[in-house]
């Protein structure tokens, strides 16, 4: 099954992972702030808008650290938001709300997630006829294509490194790259798994 970009997350740990037919050459890397969507060296030039984007940040907001990650754009105005003190559920609803879904040939949901020092964990999407923000108690996923209603998902994986590794090698078809979170004593841990 074909289910695109799709997130994972529970109270402690999230995923990210990067499913394309039409991009496949991509790949994530670490910056100073953030985690980064771009293409590979060899990937063929574009102007697609919806190629490049922070799909995962973690920020210090005014109660404790916060990570954010999602399919695109929408990742940084919802990080800037909890910055700013906005409540998870406020950031992600005006964030995904302002930006809309991806005016592309698919009318593809934007879809994010948080998960905050204390343990809370959201999940939401905007699709071509919904907005849908939820606070979830067990590990939910919500994908672009197939599953883009958030739903309980079986994720195991108790480090960064697992939950990366374990979205990456999911069965979910035209797997690309792949990004981990978890919250730890000692802040947010976060790793990433490109297939090499």
């Amino acid at each position: 099954m074909y289910v695109g970009r799709f997130v994972v997350v529970g109270p402690d740990v999230g995923a990210y992972r990067v499913s394309s037919r039409s991009f496949p050459n991509r790949e994530i890397t670490a910056r100073e702030d953030a985690l980064t969507v771009g293409p590979t060296e060899d990937a063929p030039e574009t102007d697609n808008p919806y190629v490049s984007y922070n799909c995962l940040r973690v920020v210090e907001t005014p109660t404790g650290e916060t990570a954010a990650f999602g399919n695109g754009s929408h990742v940084d105005p919802i990080a800037e938001k909890l910055e700013g003190g906005y409540p998870a559920r406020d950031a992600l609803a005006e964030s995904l709300l302002a930006l809309d879904y991806e005016k592309d040939d698919y009318n593809t949901p934007r879809i994010a997630a948080t998960i905050g020092d204390t343990g809370e964990a959201l999940i939401g999407t905007v699709r071509k006829d919904a907005l849908l923000v939820e606070t979830v108690e067990e590990p939910t996923l919500v994908a672009t294509y197939e599953k883009d209603s958030p739903e309980s998902f079986g994720l195991e994986a108790d480090s960064a490194e697992a939950a990366a590794n374990e979205v990456y090698d999911l069965e979910f078809e035209h797997a690309v790259c792949a990004a981990g979170v978890v919250r730890t004593d000692d802040g947010f841990e976060t790793a990433i798994e490109n297939g090499d």
